[in-house]
């Protein structure tokens, strides 16, 4: 299939996600066909909580012609929800559902129908049940991926944490020359395949200013040595260099990725710079997976106040890639 459409998983049902999908597709008009999987019934209750019509337009799996579809309708895939829906806390309720409508997806991407998925927040305490750290892990397992990377991209400066939704006591234990030379191909490949260039990465120390006081200096140790050997592989490398500096304007300017060793290292100042205007890509899968950078916020329900240009960015990037 030439234009193929863009596959929607709605996760967590108590989240803004469906609200952010509403905003995004009266905003803004894609090329590609949007194919929703959701419940009816979940979507409906969203529909008239947020006072948001459109017509919907159900979708056979075993009978459909997908060629047919255009963005005039939601296309949904109905995946039934076994209760009355409505809000609540988030819990352990919903991970059928949400595993359900993961299972879908998969299984359209498998089939070739689809090479392009979107997944609206999830609570990874309650649906990951602590077998996976993030939703990059759970879905490279369901395709067998053993090499993965989870880029937070931004056109101007793309972030990539070499540990994900790790305990900070554990970070030290997983920063080795092999990962780090995984993460940093990933990396690379996926801005030359893409992006169509080679990327300037920056890569951070795991200590304050890359110094420790104990005998055993990561920076030292690990990082500067590999650092050099990814050099000498053609990879456009440099560091390590201080977290508490590599942000300021004058030396973000001189990368397109900065690699740090932990999630909030490099998560944390690229939100503070661009707020929603990032998106969560998996590096590694055979498909191009994307998700809003940001969580479920159920403080937000039902108020229609949320921020959908995440979610615009990361359709708007499957529309053209």
């Amino acid at each position: 299939m030439k234009n193929k459409p863009i596959i929607i998983v709605a996760g967590e049902p108590n989240s803004i996600f469906l609200e952010i999908f509403f905003k995004s597709i009266k905003i803004k008009k894609y090329k590609r066909p949007l194919i929703l999987i959701c419940s009816y019934q979940i979507l409906k209750f969203h529909m008239k909580k947020l006072n948001f019509n459109k017509k919907i337009k159900l979708i056979d799996l075993h009978n459909f012609d997908f060629k047919t579809l255009d963005n005039n309708f939601i296309n949904l895939i109905n995946v039934k929800y076994n209760c009355n829906f409505k809000f609540e806390k988030i819990s352990k309720k919903t991970n059928n559902y949400i595993k359900k409508s993961f299972d879908i997806a998969f299984k359209i991407i498998k089939s070739g129908i689809s090479n392009k998925l979107i997944n609206g927040p999830i609570s990874k305490k309650n649906f990951l049940n602590q077998k996976y750290l993030g939703i990059t892990e759970y879905i490279a397992d369901q395709f067998s991926i053993k090499k993965n990377a989870m880029l937070i991209y931004n056109q101007n400066l793309s972030v990539c944490p070499i540990t994900t939704h790790l305990p900070l006591k554990s970070v030290h234990k997983k920063i080795n020359k092999k990962i780090i030379l995984e993460k940093v191909s990933l990396i690379d490949n996926f801005y030359q395949s893409k992006l169509g260039f080679k990327p300037k990465i920056g890569i951070l120390g795991l200590n304050p200013h890359c110094e420790s006081i104990d005998k055993y200096n990561e920076d030292e140790k690990i990082l500067k040595p590999t650092i050099t050997y990814l050099s000498k592989l053609g990879f456009n490398t440099s560091g390590p260099f201080p977290a508490d500096t590599i942000f300021l304007k004058k030396n973000r300017n001189n990368f397109n990725v900065i690699v740090g060793m932990y999630h909030d290292q490099v998560l944390s100042p690229l939100k503070t710079l661009y707020e929603y205007d990032a998106i969560n890509i998996t590096l590694g899968l055979s498909f191009i997976r994307v998700s809003p950078d940001h969580g479920p916020n159920e403080k937000m329900l039902g108020k229609n106040l949320s921020n959908p240009l995440s979610l615009i960015k990361a359709i708007k990037f499957l529309d053209k890639n």
